[in-house]
């Protein structure tokens, strides 16, 4: 079975050589890069699973990397930062981050969240071990429950979403018209055990509301119920492909 790669990005080779040696006893391949532009150069030639992403970074912060790959990929991204900061893991949260870990952090721990985040981005593109593709439409929208992706409808266009992000629209485009709390939400997106303070939700739907929304200051999808938390309040269709030859 092909191994799933891990690409660490660090300026520190003490933390890159300590993590390449314990991620490949797990089985997963790793590569190391001290920098942003090491960076995409292993990226421009390398299929990666998961990245691990050092905010402190000579040259382009961790931040704007995330941010940089967040416009036009959905690579999972975990963020490590030496600051135990909420306004912080907030930040990293709100610019795409998969997830986010302070430093020194536990080996152990630091493995559990990147399967955990594989596990959440595993997806079956040609839609085995179901009837039939899990599609979903709203606006101009179209939701691959299947391969997990948010397209135009009319172009086909991919709009990039964290894995956090696509739980959270998965169940809202499932149960329309269902008002579900914040804590719901963070049950949701798998992150109960990393909330910084009561804005990560928030912070997670103001992301959506830029991506789906024509005007995210005046919603027509995704509706604040003030004192509980949210609703898709727009309407959701099932369209069917024709059937395979």
């Amino acid at each position: 079975m092909q191994k799933e790669v891990i690409l660490v990005v660090d300026d520190d080779p003490q933390i890159t050589s300590f993590l390449a040696r314990y991620l490949e006893k797990q089985e997963f391949r790793v590569l190391c890069a001290p920098d942003g532009v090491e960076m995409n150069k292993i990226l421009s030639r390398e299929k990666i699973d998961l990245c691990v992403l050092d905010i402190s970074l000579p040259g382009k912060s961790g931040f704007d990397i995330t941010r940089d790959i967040r416009a036009t990929s959905n690579l999972p991204i975990l963020v490590l930062s030496g600051r135990d900061e909420a306004f912080d893991r907030v930040v990293g949260l709100e610019i795409g981050a998969d997830d986010y870990m302070v430093k020194p952090f536990e080996p152990r721990e630091l493995l559990a969240r990147i399967r955990t985040i594989l596990r959440r981005c595993k997806a079956d593109p040609t839609g085995a071990g179901s009837d039939k593709p899990q599609l979903y439409r709203f606006g101009a929208w179209l939701v691959n429950g299947n391969e997990r992706s948010l397209a135009r409808a009319d172009s086909g266009a991919p709009r990039a979403l964290t894995t956090s992000e696509f739980e959270i629209l998965q169940a809202f485009v499932q149960n329309p018209n269902i008002v579900f709390s914040r804590g719901e939400l963070l049950d949701i997106a798998r992150r109960r055990e990393n909330v910084a303070g009561g804005r990560t939700v928030d912070v997670h739907i103001a992301r959506l509301r830029k991506k789906i929304e024509p005007d995210p200051q005046n919603p027509v999808f995704i509706k604040t119920i003030h004192g509980i938390g949210y609703s898709f309040i727009g309407s959701v269709t099932r369209p069917e492909l024709p059937d395979r030859p």
